[in-house]
């Protein structure tokens, strides 16, 4: 293995370090929870939005805390659901009179650590609501599921819920608006190597040079099947078929489409994906409304991608299109 690592134990707590220390005038770094939450946050005017999960998809979920987006992230460890006692201090810190928002991706230790903060924080008088993601396609029910997984799909319901927050939405509305997105969203994804995790030293499974994992999972759960790589032309049309049948998205309907890459794919190679499922999507007459190309839910070093659809109203590109700063700096 050749990863940029010191002690596999260590390896999410100094990485949460780096970001804190990238970023001193907008980001406070609590160590004891995994906690990065933006430098003025609690604020009474607000709802704040929390989520948890796993390390390892960077820039979900630590990477995007900011104006318009989370309030506060609080992960486990890589491919791990966060400690129940890293939600309920996240929970209380955050609490404000407008109330805290959980987003839950449909991972069972997730669902479990997050639905015991919130029986515990909700005893200490904080008013807590949940919204579950669960956009994934590929497979009714996986190793760390219980229903569909959430995925990338997961971006939509942070920018639509946290530009809703910002502008002072309740907390009721924000549920309503996260159900909503989910609701019209839809991803799948593929997978063309496996990835390393640091505390492993390995690979999570073995592909072939010549094999690829239709329908993988973020944390390198089996797909809907296993067979010979494939033209990326075959392969795009694939996901974007599954994706497009199941909601099902129809002629005239205006969408936003993602390509995301699972963390180990150039970007030219995403825009490659891209631009033929734009063109397959036009043939269909269903209506790119707002693209989105690049890296928003990843899986550590696993080359790959997965396309993820959203069906659009006035309400849901509204989010979209506020202005949002996560206080990660990048230019």
């Amino acid at each position: 293995m050749k990863k940029f690592v010191n002690d596999p134990r260590q390896f999410v707590a100094e990485m949460l370090k780096g970001v804190a220390l990238a970023n001193p005038d907008t980001l406070r770094y609590v160590p004891a929870y995994n906690l990065i939450m933006r430098a003025d946050a609690p604020r009474d005017d607000k709802v704040s939005v929390i989520q948890g999960s796993g390390s390892g998809h960077e820039p979900a979920h630590v990477m995007i805390v900011g104006k318009g987006m989370l309030d506060a992230a609080c992960p486990g460890d890589v491919f791990a659901a966060p400690p129940m006692d890293y939600v309920l201090e996240t929970s209380k810190l955050l609490a404000t009179p407008k109330g805290v928002l959980h987003l839950i991706n449909n991972y069972t230790g997730d669902r479990m650590a997050f639905d015991m903060g919130k029986e515990m924080a909700e005893a200490e008088g904080v008013q807590i609501e949940t919204v579950l993601v669960d956009d994934d396609v590929a497979v009714a029910d996986s190793t760390f599921t219980i229903g569909r997984r959430g995925v990338a799909g997961n971006f939509f319901v942070i920018k639509v819920v946290g530009a809703a927050a910002e502008a002072g939405a309740d907390i009721d509305d924000l549920v309503r608006l996260g159900n909503k997105v989910n609701s019209v969203t839809r991803t799948m994804g593929m997978a063309l190597t496996s990835c390393t995790p640091p505390a492993k030293g390995s690979p999570l499974f073995e592909l072939g040079d010549d094999e690829m994992e239709i329908g993988v999972g973020i944390h390198g759960e089996p797909g809907r099947r296993r067979e010979k790589l494939a033209d990326a032309n075959t392969i795009i049309d694939e996901l974007l078929d599954a994706v497009v049948m199941d909601l099902p998205y129809q002629r005239g309907d205006d969408v936003a489409l993602m390509i995301n890459g699972l963390g180990g794919t150039p970007i030219s190679e995403l825009y490659l994906l891209y631009g033929r499922a734009h063109e397959q999507l036009d043939a269909r007459g269903i209506n790119v409304r707002r693209n989105y190309v690049g890296d928003y839910c990843t899986s550590l070093d696993m080359a790959g991608a997965s396309l993820t659809l959203v069906k659009l109203d006035d309400e849901i590109v509204k989010g979209l299109a506020a202005p949002a700063e996560i206080a990660i700096r990048t230019f």
